[in-house]
């Protein structure tokens, strides 16, 4: 049976990929462009030799560049159908690294369902979506292609009649148009807002749905695989399945990153977020057209929505007014008052808007304790908890932004800080280790800066001063929600980490946000010493008492891949990083602190793509906490989440892997299969070869 599937799915390509590069033959036939038509690969037979002359290669090269995109939403589609006939016919366990194959895996070694429940609620997965220049694809061209799966899919609807099927072609023929007149690419190279948009169409246009179907699955595949114990009921029972970026963020050879940018995309997300949750909340308020005289109301959710009206004065009053009869409107009418306070940033007192999404949660806990009382239990689970879900994922930031610089910068902006101080020594980044390790340290000791408010020092002191005072700023008003780590790129120090303190102490941050202060070992060299780095970081006192404050104590790091690869090649990169996974958890293992690893991968195999379960998998045993964060950057963005069924996937794969891994961790079963000595080998003259091959006289220039 398993040997038809496949043959099945070639046909459905076969078949779809047909229709659409019909439609689009149609149109360019439409558009008189009837040569470039003929052109068009998989529907025609392709001239031999040279294209005619009155073809422009840059047509061509935008056909042919639009039908290969085609045949990846077509290859998707079939994808996603064998998926489910495969779990129709065999079970969802026998998708490779599914949830269905984790939880009857979990069952057959024995997991009980509290076990399984307490990993699932203790899991935190970060995707970071990142800019990369071999992604430029336009915002209108993302919204085309959604359509045109949606087309796609829809045209399997058995159900239509050819007045129907031809109104689909139709729309298509329409689509192409579009897309073929708006141009596949930006003409320029897209500058940051274009680069912010693009990532923010995922957040806004993907995420929030594939979010409720990845929930989905996990409750889905837990009945199918005949797990005992209740499915997940309450938020909190999900893995945290929240977002990053580093656009707008990201300042490493970025020089227009600039303080207001990252001001700009800070206000960004937020408003995104609460737009997000208020349409959620809108529709919340549709389906809960419970009345009254049906339904008993409890005298203390009564009492709850009275109160509010009151404090939220005339708007209160007049939201009770509506749905007279029904009182869960009449609350959701009050949530909706707030949350108008809150993006408006109007009659910002006590009770009447969020400060933040703990009071928003407040709110649902008094709706689904109602709803609860009421015995509306698949009600709850319909409507309210993917609203949960997104004010646990999403909050009032929709994505922390991550900040990354180079260590190298740092030392000049800093060099700077001192001479403008008017320390007479204050070339930072030539002084040795031991200097820079005692300076900065006693300087931690103290809260004062070193320069007043406003002080200019110099061109990179100035710009690394001002981003930390919009993060400052953004946090005297929001928060610290929606800021993420501090990356430094090329650590290869301790005092590389230290120099951070100095930027928060600066703006008095230091002592009052838990920002993570994150090392990015790049090189394979410093993959190699960055275990010893790590030691020295998580002793020192500044670092022990910060981590003091974080209920679980915590500490990100970063590896490089792309870097890694370009310093040694795959295998010893590859090498290198299953080692420093190992050494890193040994040491966080020694000061009882659980590692979060950040695995700066991009889309191809030299910088760590490939499938993601077999990059779980791959994991040394014991490394995951159950804790992650992964860059998804360039093309590969849209290749896992261009539409909410692949988003879903990748979500599954991504959740269902660390899972797997985590289970590892907690069981602390040290399982090491592979032959060490013998890679360690083959890593080495791996290393050595491709030395060779890079440092060979000429080779850069022949490769340029």
């Amino acid at each position: 049976m398993q040997n038809t599937l496949p043959a099945a799915g070639n046909q459905k390509i076969q078949s779809d990929l047909h229709f659409m590069m019909k439609c689009f033959r149609d149109m360019l036939v439409n558009l008189d462009e009837t040569a470039l038509a003929t052109q068009l690969p998989w529907i025609n037979e392709i001239l031999k030799g040279e294209f005619p002359a009155d073809i422009s290669p840059e047509k061509l090269i935008q056909a042919y560049s639009m039908s290969f995109q085609l045949l990846n939403m077509v290859e998707e589609n079939a994808a996603a159908q064998y998926r489910r006939q495969v779990e129709d016919e065999v079970g969802s366990e026998s998708i490779r690294g599914s949830w269905g194959e984790t939880f009857a895996q979990w069952k057959t070694d024995g997991k009980t369902d509290p076990e399984i429940k307490s990993l699932l609620g203790n899991m935190a997965v970060r995707p970071v979506l990142t800019a990369h220049p071999t992604e430029a694809k336009r915002v209108t061209v993302l919204t085309i292609h959604r359509e045109l799966y949606l087309l796609l899919v829809k045209n399997e609807n058995t159900t239509y009649n050819q007045a129907e099927r031809r109104a689909i072609r139709t729309t298509m023929q329409s689509l192409l148009e579009r897309w073929w007149r708006t141009g596949e690419i930006y003409l320029e190279k897209p500058d940051i807002s274009a680069e912010r948009a693009n990532v923010m169409h995922y957040f806004t246009k993907v995420f929030a749905d594939a979010l409720r179907y990845s929930d989905w699955r996990i409750t889905e595949s837990w009945q199918a695989t005949g797990l005992q114990g209740k499915v997940p009921e309450q938020a909190n029972e999900f893995p945290l399945l929240a977002f990053g970026s580093w656009v707008g963020g990201d300042r490493d050879g970025h020089p227009f990153v600039t303080a207001e940018i990252t001001r700009d995309t800070l206000q960004l997300h937020r408003q995104a977020a609460l737009e997000i949750l208020r349409n959620h909340v809108m529709q919340l308020a549709q389906g809960l057209s419970f009345s009254a005289y049906t339904n008993q109301v409890s005298v203390v959710f009564a009492q709850a929505i009275s109160d509010t009206a009151k404090q939220l004065g005339k708007a209160g009053e007049k939201a009770l007014q509506r749905n007279t009869s029904e009182p869960w409107r009449q609350w959701v009418n009050l949530m909706l008052v707030k949350l108008d306070n809150t993006i408006h940033e109007e009659m910002v007192k006590e009770g009447r808007y969020y400060h933040d999404p703990s009071d928003l949660m407040q709110d649902l806990t008094v709706l689904r304790s109602s709803l609860t009382d009421m015995g509306a239990a698949k009600v709850i689970h319909q409507l309210l908890l993917p609203l949960e879900r997104l004010v646990m994922c999403f909050g009032f930031h929709l994505a922390k932004l991550d900040v990354r610089q180079n260590s190298a910068f740092h030392d000049i902006a800093l060099s700077q800080v001192l001479h403008t101080a008017g320390f007479e020594d204050h070339d930072f980044a030539n002084w040795s280790e031991e200097k820079r390790i005692g300076f900065l340290s006693n300087e931690l000791l103290v809260a004062r800066p070193f320069l007043p408010q406003g002080t200019s020092a110099g061109k990179e002191a100035d710009a690394v001063l001002d981003c930390y005072r919009v993060l400052r700023q953004h946090v005297d008003r929001y928060g610290p929600d929606g800021i993420g780590s501090q990356i430094v790129s090329m650590t290869r120090s301790l005092s590389d980490l230290l120099v951070v303190y100095i930027w928060l102490r600066e703006v008095g941050l230091l002592h009052t946000v838990n920002w993570q202060v994150v090392p990015l070992f790049e090189t394979i060299e410093d993959l190699q010493a960055g275990a010893g780095i790590l030691d020295a970081f998580l002793q020192h006192p500044v670092t022990s008492g910060r981590l003091m404050r974080i209920p679980k104590q915590v500490q990100e790091v970063m590896l490089g891949y792309s870097d890694s690869n370009k310093d040694g090649g795959i295998l010893a990169s590859r090498w290198a990083i299953y080692q420093a996974e190992k050494q890193l958890t040994a040491i966080g293992n020694k000061h009882g602190v659980a590692l979060r690893f950040f695995h700066g991968t991009g889309g191809t195999i030299s910088r760590g793509g490939g499938k993601m379960h077999r990059f779980m998998d791959s994991m040394p045993p014991g490394t995951v906490s159950g804790q992650m964060k992964i860059t998804v950057q360039g093309e590969s963005i849209a290749q896992q989440y261009a539409n909410r069924i692949t988003a879903t996937y990748n979500f599954e794969m991504l959740l269902a892997g660390v899972a797997r891994q985590a289970m590892i961790h907690e069981n602390a079963a040290q399982v090491n299969e592979f032959p060490e000595d013998v890679l360690n080998v083959l890593a080495t003259y791996s290393f050595e070869a491709y030395r060779q091959l890079v440092e060979y006289p000429g080779f850069i220039d022949f490769y340029s």
